[in-house]
């Protein structure tokens, strides 16, 4: 459904399937593992955790400020699916956190007879590497600061398009 997770403050979901739109917005506590989910997931999220287990809808972490999502991506599309304005987007540099997020899903296959959480866990040190980590707020997103992964002509290119008005509305008459 859409919405699961809004607001969470706590609890853990563990869901054998996807998710619609807009799962998790809000979480502030909550600990989630889902085998999808629609556009806008974990937007506005400042806490908990959601790991996903398959495909991602757009905009995914939009607002996001903090908390901490896995999206598994073996087919490699999530970099063009989440939002850069906040978040940024790493692969697993610390094992303990690898053995974390491994421990969730073994709990998630427990639970549910996942058969892709099962055929994660049977291929885990190939997986493991095929799981995006996301990170509200890297280094390089400051106040103000353009999103992230934007490249740097296109930040140009709006500079530059944008300065023709500046200069007329500068030049235009006080009353």
């Amino acid at each position: 459904g859409n919405t699961c997770l809004y607001g969470a403050t706590g609890g853990r979901l563990l869901v054998a399937g996807r998710a619609g739109e807009r799962f998790g917005v809000r979480n502030s506590g909550g600990t989630a593992v889902v085998e999808g989910v629609g556009d806008h997931a974990c937007e506005y999220m400042t806490g908990g955790l959601v790991v996903v287990l398959g495909e991602t809808g757009r905009n995914f972490g939009a607002g996001m400020s903090g908390g901490r999502a896995y999206v598994y991506d073996p087919g490699e599309v999530f970099a063009r699916r989440y939002n850069s304005g906040m978040i940024g987007i790493e692969r697993f540099t610390d094992e303990a956190e690898a053995k974390r997020v491994e421990a969730l899903i073994f709990a998630h296959l427990e639970a549910t007879e996942s058969p892709r959480a099962s055929e994660i866990l049977k291929n885990w040190s190939t997986a493991r590497n095929q799981f995006w980590v996301i990170v509200p707020h890297p280094a390089a997103a400051g106040p103000g600061a353009p999103p992230v992964n934007e490249p740097e002509t296109a930040n140009a290119a709006n500079a530059a398009a944008a300065e023709p008005a500046r200069k007329a509305a500068s030049a235009a008459p006080k009353p």
